[in-house]
């Protein structure tokens, strides 16, 4: 097929759900994309978050190609040698030493298998959620979400019972009032991405932790964008000097292969009995033969001091730009926000110097950057010198 009968056939094939960019990509490698018509771009936006480790990495490739011809799937109910070796590796750099892996599809299908834990091992039913959050479209995930549009496109969301309750992020004055005695569960991104980059302040990080103690209900830490690595730390609360009881990733998980996990602290996820969550292709063996080999690959290249030191470069190379108002994120996950609205820099980019990079739905100012880890020094150079010319 031709770039015109392919749009023409996406068009009129499909739901018509997205707004999608003019680029028609056959293939991907290392920092790159190309188009069906061997244009190259540099992506610094990783099909959103996901290829944190670059495009197609053979490591990754031939570890699904070769459980694929060993066994394409078979469900939960039998075990398998490569979900052990996926679980094994996730578990042994969780933030607690009786960590428990919960195998599923999608960030948002992860959001929703640890809210249905949280509430089953505290007995409660309300969930404390933050404006500017985003956590999937499923309803059980929307109606956690409060970033605009998202909600409004499905309203209205249904909650007779009110069980979300919203917050200021990085308000420590609300606190008290926001997290009581009846939330089984406290639902956070550690960076709102989606939101506008915006991080949670250390001070309030810790606090949110504290009162999560003395009430009794459980901190979600939402690192569907954020984990593994990408941060500087495997996990964002690392930072802090903090651990939730929960965390959802998904995303740069699997290096590209759709997949996601719930890790619960062992007493929560000791509450959870047979037949309580399930799932037929979570923790399939291709899922799971992706998952082990993206972090053995992160464990080998020191992922999240990789993650550090591009920040640190980014910061360097932007600094002092007049069209740049500041950099906002940590590692490989920054937005820069601009004096004006993004999206004539995010189109420049694009057209003028192949450079790929996202738009942020919860602040137009904000161009947002997913580098991946494996850049080489000349590609950063490249990708500097592209958002300089838009920044000046």
């Amino acid at each position: 097929m031709n770039r015109a009968a392919i749009v023409e056939a996406q068009a009129r094939y499909e739901a018509n759900a997205y707004a999608r960019a003019d680029l028609v990509l056959a293939r991907g490698e290392g920092s790159r994309v190309y188009d069906l018509d061997g244009t190259a771009y540099l992506d610094l936006y990783g099909g959103h978050a996901v290829c944190l480790l670059g495009h197609s990495p053979a490591r990754i490739a031939d570890a699904i190609a070769n459980q694929a011809r060993d066994l394409l799937f078979y469900s939960n109910l039998v075990h398998l040698p490569v979900r052990a070796r996926a679980a094994e590796r996730l578990c042994r750099i969780a933030p607690w030493p009786d960590a428990r892996a919960f195998f599923v599809n999608s960030g948002a299908e992860a959001n929703e298998a640890a809210l249905r834990m949280a509430r089953q091992a505290t007995g409660r039913t309300r969930v404390a959620a933050f404006r500017g959050g985003f956590h999937g479209r499923t309803l059980g995930a929307l109606g956690a979400t409060a970033l605009g549009h998202y909600r409004d496109a499905a309203a209205p969301i249904l909650d007779p019972s009110g069980a979300f309750v919203f917050g200021e992020c990085n308000d420590l004055d609300g606190l008290d009032r926001l997290v009581d005695s009846t939330c089984a569960a406290v639902l956070v991104e550690p960076i709102q991405s989606m939101g506008g980059v915006r991080v949670l302040d250390p001070a309030f990080a810790v606090a949110l932790r504290r009162r999560c103690d003395a009430t009794g209900a459980l901190l979600v830490f939402d690192e569907i964008q954020t984990a593994p690595a990408r941060t500087g730390f495997w996990f964002a609360g690392e930072r802090w000097g903090i651990a939730p009881d929960l965390i959802t990733m998904a995303k740069a998980v699997a290096g590209g292969f759709p997949a996601s996990v719930l890790l619960a602290r062992g007493e929560v996820a000791a509450t959870t009995k047979p037949g309580d969550l399930g799932t037929t292709f979570g923790g399939g063996p291709l899922a799971c033969a992706a998952i082990d080999a993206t972090l053995a690959m992160l464990e080998e290249l020191d992922g999240p001091s990789r993650a550090l030191a591009l920040e640190e470069a980014f910061r360097r190379g932007l600094a002092g730009l007049g069209g740049l108002e500041g950099v906002r994120g940590h590692g490989a996950l920054l937005g820069l926000r601009m004096h004006e609205d993004a999206g004539r820099a995010r189109a420049t980019l694009r057209t003028e110097r192949r450079i790929l990079v996202g738009e942020c739905p919860g602040d137009p100012r904000v161009m947002r950057l997913f580098p991946p880890l494996t850049m080489t020094p000349g590609e950063l150079d490249e990708a500097l010198d592209a958002l300089r010319s838009v920044l000046q």
